[in-house]
C-alpha cells in the first residue's frame, strides 16, 4: 500500500512545469496538492527563480545593513530563501558585497552573517540529526525537564493578548517569513517567558518558514535558549519598542500589562531565579 509521503513524491514528479507564470501555478498546485494544502492555502507574496534572487542580490545595501539591520524596517537583503533553496550560493553573496564596498570592514555585519551561515551549515554536515538534541545544558537554572514540549495553543492561534506576539506568531505562518530580531523576540518568549523546550519551537518555525533549515533554525534557537552558548537570550520591552518603533505596543491591550517592561536585571530574577 503506498504511503501519503510517496504518493506526495510521486505528484512532486509528475508536476507540470511549462505553465509559464506564477498566477497560473497557484491554482494548480493547490489542486495537485490539495491533501497538503488543506485549511491553509495562504501564498506567500516572495517570488521563487534566479531571476528574483539575482534582483535582489543586485540591490542589496551593505552600509545600510550595517547600521540598519536590527529594524524590523531595516534594510535586509532577502536572500534567505534563496541560500536555503541552493538558488544563489553564499560566495555570489560575498563577492557581490565586494563590489559595493572599497573596504570589506564597511560590510563587516553584512559579511559575518555570511559567515555564521557557513559555520552552521558545517556543523549540520557534522553532527546531522544531534542538532535536533541539546547541544549543551540550559544555562538558565532550569533543567530540560522543567520545559513543556508543547507550543501554548494561544500563542499558534495568534491569541495571546500580547500585540508582539500574535503578530509574529501571524505573520510567521500566513507569509512564512520573519525579520530575524522578531524571530528572536518570538523565541525567546516561547523557551523563557513561556518555559517550553526549544524543539518544539524550531519545528513551529519550520514548518513554516521559507528559508527554514535545520542548520540555522536549530542553532539559533538553541542560541536563544542557551543549549548553544554561554549565557540566555532575552529581551525587554524598551528593546522590542526601540527596533520594532513602537508599533505593537501602542496597540497592545496588555501595555499596562506587559510581562517584558523592566529592566533586564529584574527580567533575569523573575525568569532565571535558580540562575547562579
Amino acid at each position: 500500500m503506498m504511503t501519503d509521503s510517496a504518493k506526495d513524491l510521486l505528484a512532486a514528479a509528475a508536476v507540470e512545469r511549462r505553465l509559464g507564470n506564477r498566477d497560473a501555478y497557484v491554482p494548480y498546485l493547490r489542486q495537485v496538492f490539495a491533501d497538503v494544502v488543506g485549511e491553509d492555502d495562504t501564498v506567500s507574496e516572495t517570488y521563487g527563480g534566479l531571476g528574483a534572487a539575482q534582483e535582489r542580490l543586485a540591490n542589496i545595501q551593505p552600509l545600510r545593513y550595517g547600521k540598519r539591520r536590527n529594524f524590523l524596517t531595516g534594510e535586509v537583503t532577502g536572500l534567505s530563501a534563496y541560500l536555503r533553496h541552493g538558488v544563489i550560493s553564499l560566495a555570489a553573496v560575498r563577492d557581490r558585497v565586494r563590489q559595493l564596498v572599497d573596504d570589506p570592514s564597511e560590510a563587516e555585519a553584512l559579511l559575518q552573517q555570511l559567515a555564521w551561515r557557513d559555520y552552521w551549515q558545517r556543523l549540520y554536515a557534522h553532527w546531522g540529526d544531534r542538532l535536533w538534541q541539546d547541544i549543551e545544558p540550559y544555562k538558565t537554572g532550569w533543567s530540560a525537564v522543567d520545559y513543556a514540549t508543547d507550543l501554548p495553543a494561544a500563542l499558534v492561534a495568534a491569541e495571546t493578548g500580547l500585540a508582539c506576539m500574535d503578530a509574529f506568531s501571524s505573520d510567521l505562518q500566513r507569509t512564512g517569513y520573519l525579520h530575524n530580531h522578531a524571530r528572536l523576540w518570538l523565541a525567546a518568549y516561547v523557551v523563557h517567558w513561556c518555559r517550553v523546550r526549544w524543539q518544539a519551537g524550531a519545528a513551529w518555525f519550520l514548518q513554516h518558514l521559507l528559508d527554514g533549515d535545520p542548520a540555522s533554525n536549530n542553532l539559533s534557537w538553541q542560541w536563544v535558549a542557551s543549549t548553544f552558548s554561554h549565557k540566555p537570550y532575552f529581551f525587554n520591552r524598551q528593546n522590542l519598542e526601540r527596533y520594532s518603533d513602537g508599533k505593537y505596543c501602542r496597540q497592545c491591550p496588555m501595555s499596562d500589562r506587559c510581562p517584558f517592561d523592566a529592566t533586564y536585571e529584574e527580567l533575569a530574577a523573575r525568569l532565571f531565579p535558580h540562575k547562579t
